[in-house]
């Protein structure tokens, strides 16, 4: 049977570093770790076995797979971050390399493919529908010699459609904020076709509610046409969902050398380039805003931040939209009140309260409120002083206290 490439779109993240379960949930636990190894790291479980009773070696070297992956500190131990990772809604294919292709580097024997939508959601109106896969379909055209054609009835290679709970294809929709799409890889009869919960509620683009069709058909798309999942946390290939604003997508630099290398470079006499994701090695790479969180260090860039907690080596590099769906990309400013518990985050002449991981209520607020002059259209550092209790706002050669 043919792989089926299953899409579980990311949505949240909890606290930071949290708790190791108690006693009460160890059983509950250990069964996640089993489950989770068997199901995309090749443990190889029966489904009966207990966490304790498995070989320690073989389950210690699964994890350090695993924990490699997500660029987590590699210790081969069910840690609290390892734990936490595998509690969050993902794709049930293996975690592959870095836009590594699907097993057996399947491809289209032919350039020029065919589409068709099947149904449509009733969420969204048909033309926006119509819309978001031909956007999503033109992504992987202009890094490619691919072209796509809309089909309006018979069989297309691509055949799109909705469809919830269990519809005939061995890995039934789990109802709403679960399983939100998958896809098969190329090959004849179902090979290419593409299936979106029902369950879910689509959109044109919402940071707010619901999922952005054109981003998850964009990801599938490319599962349809041979890549599997990319290690890169910028990729649109990475396994997680992070929202940007349709719009403003490009198809990162990851990508572009997926699909190039299966079928080879645009036929475009410009080749096209996307973002690269940044990388802590790099000796060029500057932050928009740096601050503490509950005794993480946060470095803001651009849609990303660095997340870095003492205990961990290496930082981690998250979307700010899988924490934070209704913040700016690009902060410009940011400072912990450390005797409030909150964190403070600046673009422009508006300002965003933070509570952990929680966005407060009523924000964002103008900087005016806080007494700035009119001036004044945006903040480049802000820094709050333990000792004197007093809080810094940096613009140009002034500074506000």
């Amino acid at each position: 049977m043919k792989n089926l490439v299953l899409l579980l779109l990311h949505l949240t993240f909890s606290s930071a570093f949290p708790t190791v379960p108690q006693a009460g949930a160890e059983d509950k636990s250990t069964q996640l770790v089993e489950d989770y190894l068997n199901k995309f790291y090749n443990l190889g479980t029966d489904g009966q076995s207990h966490y304790k009773s498995k070989n320690p070696n073989t389950l210690s070297e699964k994890l350090k797979e695993m924990q490699a992956f997500f660029g987590l500190k590699v210790t081969g131990k069910a840690d609290a971050a390892t734990v936490s990772v595998m509690q969050k809604p993902r794709c049930g294919v293996p975690d592959l390399g870095q836009f590594v292709l699907t097993d057996g580097n399947p491809k289209w024997s032919r350039n020029n493919l065919t589409y068709r939508i099947e149904n449509y959601t009733p969420d969204m109106d048909s033309a926006d529908v119509d819309q978001a896969i031909q956007k999503a379909f033109d992504v992987w055209s202009n890094a490619s010699p691919l072209t796509f054609k809309k089909l309006r009835e018979g069989i297309a290679d691509i055949m799109i459609s909705f469809v919830a709970g269990d519809h005939g294809d061995n890995s039934p929709f789990d109802g709403p904020n679960g399983l939100l799409a998958h896809a098969f890889q190329p090959a004849p009869l179902i090979g290419g076709d593409v299936h979106f919960d029902e369950d879910e509620f689509w959109t044109k683009g919402s940071s707010s509610h619901g999922y952005a069709l054109f981003l998850v058909a964009a990801h599938e798309i490319g599962h349809s046409l041979g890549l599997s999942h990319s290690t890169d946390p910028g990729a649109l290939m990475y396994p997680t969902y992070a929202y940007t604003e349709p719009n403003r997508f490009h198809l990162p630099q990851d990508d572009i050398n997926g699909i190039q290398a299966i079928y080879g470079k645009s036929t475009n006499p410009v080749q096209p380039t996307g973002p690269s994701t940044p990388v802590t090695c790099d000796p060029k790479l500057t932050f928009d805003a740096v601050t503490f969180m509950r005794g993480e260090l946060m470095f803001f860039k651009d849609k990303y931040f660095f997340r870095k907690h003492p205990q961990s080596t290496e930082p981690q590099l998250i979307f700010i939209s899988l924490f934070w769906p209704n913040l700016p990309t690009g902060i410009q400013a940011a400072y912990e009140n450390f005797e409030e518990d909150r964190v403070f985050l600046f673009k422009g002449n508006k300002y965003w309260g933070l509570s952990g991981y929680d966005l407060l209520r009523g924000y964002p607020k103008s900087i005016y409120t806080l007494g700035f002059p009119r001036t004044v259209k945006r903040i480049d550092a802000a820094f709050s002083d333990k000792n004197s209790r007093k809080t810094y706002f940096f613009l140009g050669g002034k500074y506000w206290r």
